[in-house]
């Protein structure tokens, strides 16, 4: 098994589905289908009460800062004071400034505006059958994606239209084919379109589909690379089929790492609601530019807005490939490894470093001389202890880069330079 491919498996396509990482799980955003749940509840001691207690607190705080003239002031300004002033500044040691809602209302209304046409809905159709019996179904499920040429390209995640991401008990007892339809709904029209699927990426769980219209509205591709924590920040797709919905929130995070099923990615985290069939919209700044793919959130008792998605400047190279070739072309060294702990190191009088498993035929690593059982220890003279060390460091280089390995074989250690070819 070549080790070197990292399957995107961060999101499932089923809903209810969790992957687990230590404590936390993470939920897919992508619609399978939509359970409704009602919930009784004791209106007066769950509302009622908490409002009676909630108001007589709010109305004897305002009653004791109108009669302190200071603080008065400061709520409501002097008569001086410009009702129509885009920020009130308090002048004190702090230099605080306080944003006027109103701004913020415009600002939000004016990204919605821009962003909602590029942004559409997704369904993919696969054909499904039981292992029990000879009749097949259908299954159906639902995301959303990103118009990033008028031309028809749209950009989404790759497990929305990958039936071979689904992992899910619910199908452990089925084979759920190629997707045989994929519809798309633009924004404020009915009518369905239908899409082919351009090319797929497992790795970074992105893909391109493409329908056969003109004229469409573009998505303005953002600096994902710039942001601030802090930063406003709005989602826009379809969560649980409710077409062209916006949420806000801020940047919550920047390149956050989250690992879950033993693979680490790197993605912005944001407190902006993202959930089913959100998968492959958008999440987009105060300027309504795209800054990132929502693609998967965190689903844990107590835990809420914790969402995460792809930055757009590195989905950008990707998407530009799978236009251009139908694929990703990425540098490849053709070994599959098992990474040494100083543990297991010890056990079997090995260095630390990625013991080599399996090495391809007309490889880079062939033609470089190395061998199953020799261990890696470095990339250009940076340590390595892991295969996602190993391909971190080579997914910085182009195909026809030459890389220098230090290894060790039955105890020396060797040096040799190797060509990188394409995957």
């Amino acid at each position: 098994m070549d080790e070197e491919k990292n399957n995107i498996e961060g999101e499932r396509k089923e809903n209810n589905i969790e992957t687990s990482n230590s404590n936390t799980s993470y939920r897919p955003v992508k619609q399978f289908t939509v359970n409704n749940k009602k919930e009784s509840f004791n209106i007066g001691r769950k509302i009622i009460t908490p409002f009676i207690f909630g108001s007589l607190g709010a109305a004897l705080v305002v009653g004791i800062c109108f009669g302190i003239p200071n603080i008065k002031n400061t709520i409501i300004g002097s008569s001086n004071s410009s009702n129509n002033s885009d920020f009130t500044t308090f002048t004190n040691t702090s230099n605080t400034n306080l944003i006027n809602l109103s701004e913020y209302s415009n600002t939000s209304v004016g990204v919605a505006d821009k962003v909602l046409p590029s942004v559409v809905g997704i369904k993919v159709e696969f054909p499904v059958n039981s292992i029990f019996s000879r009749n097949s179904s259908t299954a159906s499920a639902s995301g959303s994606g990103i118009i990033i040429s008028e031309d028809g390209y749209i950009l989404t995640n790759n497990h929305i239209v990958d039936s071979s991401t689904t992992n899910s008990s619910s199908f452990s007892f089925y084979e759920v084919g190629e997707a045989s339809k994929v519809e798309v709904y633009l924004y404020n029209d009915k009518n369905p379109y239908v899409a082919t699927i351009v090319g797929t990426d497992k790795q970074t769980d992105l893909a391109v589909i493409k329908i056969d219209k003109t004229g469409l509205k573009s998505a303005e591709i953002g600096d994902s690379d710039s942001l601030k924590v802090g930063e406003f920040a709005m989602t826009i797709g379809n969560p649980l089929g409710f077409e062209s919905s916006v949420c806000t929130g801020v940047i919550s995070a920047v390149n956050r790492e989250i690992t879950t099923d033993g693979v680490t990615y790197t993605l912005i985290q944001t407190d902006a609601a993202i959930n089913s069939g959100n998968s492959g919209g958008a999440l987009v700044n105060s300027k309504g530019q795209i800054i990132g793919i929502n693609t998967m959130k965190i689903s844990y008792t107590g835990v809420e807005g914790m969402g995460f998605a792809i930055p757009i400047s590195k989905a950008k190279p990707i998407y530009e490939q799978l236009i251009a070739y139908k694929k990703v072309k990425r540098p490849y060294i053709g070994i599959g490894g098992r990474d040494l702990s100083e543990e297991l190191a010890k056990a079997n009088n090995l260095p630390v470093g990625i013991y080599i498993t399996t090495v391809e035929e007309f490889s880079s690593a062939e033609k470089a001389g190395l061998k199953i059982g020799d261990v890696i220890l470095a990339i250009d003279s940076k340590e390595v202890k892991t295969m996602d060390e190993l391909n971190e460091l080579k997914n910085k280089h182009s195909i026809g880069d030459t890389i220098k390995i230090k290894y060790s074989r039955n105890g020396e250690e060797k040096e040799v330079d190797l060509t990188l070819q394409e995957q």
